[in-house]
């Protein structure tokens, strides 16, 4: 009887052995990494050189840019205008390298640079102790950037803004000018790569705009 009962416990041994070594080949593969996008290399690496360098610009204070809770991540997001206008959905295995706001911001830093110092708040705030200079403050809302599909097979990358110029005067601070920026930009294919190169290119317009409409705004005299 001890030995009947030795043999059944290696024979159940045995089994146990190879199911674990068979169910070593069946273990699930690593979830694939998500795909990294950002801009790319700069708005300086294809921008035709000017003809004449023009006159700088007063100093600007660039305020982080402001954005809604569901653009705070890095997931890149999309719309189903004839589905459901209202949801926005995310690609699975895509991701921005940095929350949009952010990637947007050093885009516009890079613009304004061309013609003017462009500050951080804290540098700033630092200007205007040591100095007694308030430097006029630009406000970035971002209210939209999502890959926007007006059927299964036509898209855009739209993004919508709200800058805003706020001027500091002995009377306090006023606003100097508002502006909302729409861009529609088409997308070369119906999926994540596709989004991303629209919405970068829908950027760089919005970029331009603003930064035409600060240049304007800047050469106005002070108060």
């Amino acid at each position: 009887m001890k030995t009947t009962t030795h043999s059944l416990a290696t024979a159940l041994a045995g089994v146990g052995l190879a199911a674990l070594i068979a169910g070593c080949g069946a273990l699930p593969d690593k979830p694939a990494r998500a795909t990294l996008y950002d801009f790319g290399p700069g708005l300086a690496a294809s921008a035709p050189a000017a003809a004449a360098p023009a006159a700088p610009l007063p100093t600007l204070a660039l305020a982080e840019i402001e954005s809604n809770t569901r653009l705070d991540g890095t997931q890149i997001l999309y719309r189903l205008g004839y589905a459901d206008v209202n949801e926005l959905r995310p690609y699975g295995q895509s991701r921005w390298s940095q929350p949009p706001a952010q990637l947007l911001r050093q885009r516009l830093r890079d613009s304004l640079a061309e013609r003017r110092m462009v500050l951080g708040p804290e540098e700033s705030a630092t200007i205007s102790r040591s100095k007694g200079e308030v430097p006029d403050t630009l406000r970035i809302s971002l209210d939209e950037f999502s890959h926007y599909f007006d059927t299964p097979t036509s898209s855009v990358g739209l993004v919508r803004l709200r800058a805003t110029l706020i001027r500091g005067t002995t009377a306090g601070d006023r606003v100097l000018g508002q502006k909302t920026i729409t861009v529609r930009r088409p997308a070369p294919s119906a999926d994540a790569p596709g989004g991303v190169k629209a919405l970068a290119a829908a950027s760089d317009a919005a970029v331009a705009e603003v930064t035409q409409w600060m240049d304007a705004l800047q050469r106005q005299p002070r108060q």
